[in-house]
């Protein structure tokens, strides 16, 4: 399986989005990732070993210490792939704005009555 097609199946998991979700907050244990989860330790480690497998994280040794951390550069494949889509969508929004601006000969009440957001406003983040 191709690097993409293994992020998004370990994305596809709702545990596995929340033990990212933990780690994005920095580094853990093991045993401290499972603790809010009602399932095995066993399965919490097959679920790591698909995130591992997937780049999205890294598991270290120290002594008795089983640190996990997320892997950020395991998640530029997925943002490059999303990056084409969000591109093509942002393209599409532009050119409806466009059109329904000439449809209304450049009046659009509910954009004067409410300024529209930018572009990088509708993508969640600034440029």
């Amino acid at each position: 399986m191709d690097r993409l097609s293994e992020a998004f199946s370990a994305l596809a998991d709702p545990t596995r989005r929340a033990i990212l979700a933990r780690l994005a907050l920095g580094e853990t244990s093991v045993q401290d990732l499972a603790k809010p989860f009602d399932i095995s330790g066993p399965a919490i480690s097959r679920h790591l070993k698909v995130l591992e497998r997937a780049g999205l994280i890294s598991r270290g040794r120290e002594a008795q210490w089983r640190p996990c951390k997320i892997e950020p550069v395991g998640f530029k494949t997925v943002d490059e792939w999303l990056e084409r889509y969000r591109k093509f969508w942002e393209e599409r929004l532009d050119r409806l704005d466009a059109y329904l601006a000439q449809l209304t000969g450049g009046k659009n009440p509910k954009k004067d009555a409410k300024a529209s957001p930018s572009r990088e406003a509708r993508r969640g983040r600034k440029k």
